[in-house]
């Protein structure tokens, strides 16, 4: 499949941030956007990169009405030696064909897509930052299109790829957040979409998060549907603790997302041979590891923030305090690998780094 490209003359292009220290998280978009259509008679075609603009879609379009979407997150970055690089890219496309599949959307080839996003990122490779802690950060997304007002599976779908540069996911940058232990709403439940990267699993953590904000915690950690007492992850990244010496992490069993940092971050630690466990773990033991002084360190691990150190716990009312509310030495470590491997600093054992230009 042939990639077309319109792009805009240099002079009708936005300008780029004047302050790349504060850039904040998904606020600049760049001057293009890269498209792909389905259809049922053609398969995936016309990919294409044109300038950024509004999409055109109809008001009875499925996804406006039942939520037929997915999305992935990924970053490009800018290395020290003046290189293009992007971490696990292939890693984070065939997760996106398995939300595909659960929302009943036509699989992406492979190869093709990855090709077509490296093609798009160097053509916006001018809009990546060059500042400490900054990325070009790339979100893939599909949508259903096809105009009907009944609940089915569409037979026409968009892909599109939008870029834009970006700092600290958090306001407090790498340092320890507060979160709180959500005990009324859920997220997810067994056999529900939670493993799935879809909006509706963001939507139902829209009123928590609003709640906890307005208490002055930066997250939400999610516990179990079923019995409210089984730790799964936090809304916007998978959640680590480190108990006795070995990290402890819930396990991948349908209603938490299989985040790629989180994958990268256990298999560093287990390189490092740094006991893990996948394994279910209840908010009452890591009180009670709290309590004793077993409970080291917390962190999220998620492709916005990277490595998330966490400072403290409130549960039931009770602030409980972790590693002091400091920053972890396991936490810096994973953090300081971690984006030294996807800046090319650091050396890359496991083939993780695709290098663009």
């Amino acid at each position: 499949m042939n990639l077309i490209k319109k792009l805009l003359e240099p002079h009708l292009r936005k300008p780029k941030p004047s302050d790349e220290n504060a850039l904040g998280f998904g606020r600049f978009f760049s001057d293009h956007i890269y498209k792909m259509n389905y259809t049922v008679e053609k398969g995936w075609h016309d990919s294409r990169v044109e300038p950024y603009g509004p999409l055109l879609l109809d008001p009875a379009a499925l996804v406006l009405h039942y939520g037929q979407e997915v999305f992935e997150g990924l970053k490009a970055y800018r290395g020290q030696d003046g290189g293009i690089y992007m971490f696990r890219p292939r890693t984070n496309i065939e997760r996106m064909n398995r939300s595909c599949a659960r929302l009943c959307i036509p699989q992406l080839p492979v190869d093709e897509v990855l090709e077509h996003m490296f093609e798009f990122v160097r053509v916006e490779m001018d809009w990546i930052p060059r500042a400490n802690g900054t990325s070009l950060y790339v979100r893939p997304t599909i949508i259903a299109t096809e105009a009907c007002l009944g609940v089915k599976v569409s037979h026409e779908y968009l892909f599109y790829i939008i870029v834009g540069p970006v700092g600290a996911y958090y306001p407090e940058g790498f340092n320890p957040v507060k979160i709180y232990v959500e005990e009324k709403y859920v997220r997810a439940a067994p056999g529900g979409l939670g493993e799935a990267k879809t909006s509706a699993n963001y939507a139902a953590g829209l009123l928590p998060a609003e709640e906890a904000h307005a208490k002055g915690f930066t997250q939400v950690l999610w516990l179990d549907a079923c019995d409210r007492k089984t730790i799964e992850e936090v809304s916007t990244s998978n959640i680590c603790f480190v108990i006795d010496g070995e990290v402890v992490t819930a396990p991948l069993g349908g209603t938490i997302l299989p985040g790629v940092t989180r994958d990268s971050a256990l298999t560093i630690c287990r390189h490092w041979g740094i006991p893990v466990s996948e394994r279910r773990l209840t908010i009452d033991e890591v009180i009670a590891a709290q309590k004793d002084g077993r409970l080291r360190e917390a962190f999220g691990t998620g492709t916005a923030a990277v490595i998330s150190p966490v400072g403290s716990i409130t549960y039931q009312g009770q602030d409980f305090a972790v590693g002091n509310g400091k920053t972890g030495e396991l936490s810096r470590k994973l953090y300081d690998e971690l984006t030294g491997i996807q800046l090319g600093t650091r050396p890359d054992p496991f083939g993780w780094v695709v290098k663009l230009a």
